[in-house]
């Protein structure tokens, strides 16, 4: 009898997992087989039963199971007699989480059991077992996975798989999506893109229709009503994603994003929505129905957006992207948690503000706060500067003075005239310069025109002076 007292003087575990929420939702059966197993334990001898079903919509293919890692805590604390699963793929689909419960179960001396038998891991034909068992379990799920896969496909590249149906469109006989017959729905989404191609710019249509009080239709789904629509005022991402979507043009495409895997602490973590090139979708079908614009007019909304992500293809500069500020990307909103923007201003574009325009970029709304750099940065360069000043203050100046060496050597080398201009720009000014600086010729090379490189240095000396003087 592989059931002995010392077993019995345990607790035994129910382990209840069913892989995804839909599953939840519409396979109830399976669920309450396994919480069925309670009963099996009593019956075979067990006073205390502790159902673990931490894990219930989530997958055993490799990733964080809280439920999991409780019942292997409880295994190795040598507080449980037996673990019950309904099969050998409740407990894992993969062969690292089945073979490390096994290990443990066989060094305490826990036995499985499931709907087949009882199995001992420390006897060496039911460990062969249950090693043939997971190892079925994880084959079958890859099967499964490769056969769901491609099925997907075929019918993706028929345009016949409609996982969702866009605003605008609804499902008809035959595989197919149709417009909308709400007319509402179909004029609210027709502004978007005629706003779109007077504006031409989604940041605009966003703030036109925030402004003006439109709102425009979301699907929502739920259990009672199905699909339903709902109108409310469109954040950015809803915009974007119409102007972007190619279904409005009439045509179908699947693939255009993708999964990425990658293994933290330890497991396996699946991040979804990567966005692939158009060369690189599974599928693309123009005119597979009827679109609120043409195809023309989408590929031309695509290379406007793309234009205007990219400045319309300019260089970006200097500080406007490369930025001077200290602070720049650290600094974050007190009232609404966001990162501060950083804008730029001045006559030589070097005096900054941290803004935070979160919420008006993305719903429209006011503003947070804003304010100036000149007086952050000074205060923050004095205090980095107390806690460098034992080890680097002195390499810091250092390498500032050996960059303005530097930049004095490639002046010189640009030509005497260019050396001269250097020397008078770098000496103290006097009131003849005006007038000098006045009478150069258009394009004359002048050293830091637009102010760049030099902020930090001034920030640097002016903070190092007023260390000094406190130190004194």
């Amino acid at each position: 009898m592989k059931i002995t007292s010392e077993h019995l003087s345990r607790e035994a575990c129910v382990y209840v997992r069913q892989s995804t929420a839909d599953q939840l939702i519409n396979n109830p059966e399976s669920r309450r087989r396994q919480y069925g197993l309670t009963d099996r334990a009593r019956s075979l001898g067990w006073s205390e039963v502790n159902v673990i079903d931490d894990d219930l919509g989530r997958s055993g293919s490799g990733v964080s199971r809280p439920g999991f890692e409780k019942l292997l805590a409880a295994i190795c604390e040598g507080r449980v007699g037996a673990v019950l699963a309904i099969e050998a793929s409740r407990l894992a689909r993969n062969g690292r989480d089945w073979h490390t419960l096994i290990e443990f179960c066989g060094l305490v001396g826990t036995l499985i059991i499931d709907e087949d038998g009882v199995y001992e891991p420390r006897h060496p034909n039911d460990r062969l077992l249950l090693g043939m068992k997971g190892t079925m379990s994880e084959l079958e799920l890859s099967i499964l996975r490769a056969r769901s896969i491609e099925a997907l496909k075929a019918k993706a590249r028929r345009g016949e798989l409609f996982l969702t149906v866009a605003i605008g469109y609804v499902k008809s006989t035959g595989d197919r999506i149709t417009m909308d017959p709400d007319l509402r729905v179909r004029e609210a989404i027709q502004l978007v893109f005629a706003r779109f191609a007077e504006l031409q710019s989604v940041r605009q249509v966003h703030l036109s229709l925030r402004n003006e009080g439109v709102a425009l239709p979301a699907v929502v789904h739920s259990r009672q009503a199905g699909r339903s629509i709902d109108w409310k005022l469109p954040v950015y991402n809803t915009v974007h994603h119409m102007l972007t979507n190619p279904i409005y043009a009439g045509a179908y495409a699947f693939g255009r994003t993708e999964s990425r895997t990658t293994i933290k602490n330890g497991r396996k973590r699946v991040t979804r929505g990567f966005r692939r090139e158009r060369s690189d979708w599974d599928v693309l079908l123009v005119d597979h129905h009827d679109g609120y614009l043409s195809w023309a007019d989408f590929e031309r909304n695509q290379r406007l957006i793309a234009d205007n992500a990219t400045s319309k293809g300019m260089p970006p500069r200097g500080a406007l992207r490369k930025g001077e500020l200290l602070l720049g990307g650290l600094l974050r909103c007190g009232h609404c948690g966001r990162k501060l923007h950083v804008a730029y201003s001045g006559s030589n574009g070097n005096t900054g503000r941290y803004q935070c325009r979160g919420a008006h970029i993305n719903h429209g709304t006011e503003r947070c706060i804003g304010f100036g750099s000149l007086r952050v940065d000074q205060a923050v360069g004095v205090e980095t500067l107390e806690r460098l000043q034992p080890l680097g203050i002195e390499a810091a100046l250092r390498a500032i003075e050996a960059q303005a060496v530097q930049q004095c050597r490639w002046a010189r080398s640009g030509g005497r005239s260019n050396w001269r201009w250097s020397r008078r720009a770098m000496r103290p000014r006097t009131r003849s310069d005006s007038t000098t600086q006045s009478t150069l010729p258009t394009g004359s090379w002048r050293p830091n025109s637009n102010g760049a490189g030099t902020r930090r240095s001034r920030l640097f000396t002016n903070a190092r002076a007023n260390l000094t003087r406190s130190t004194v």
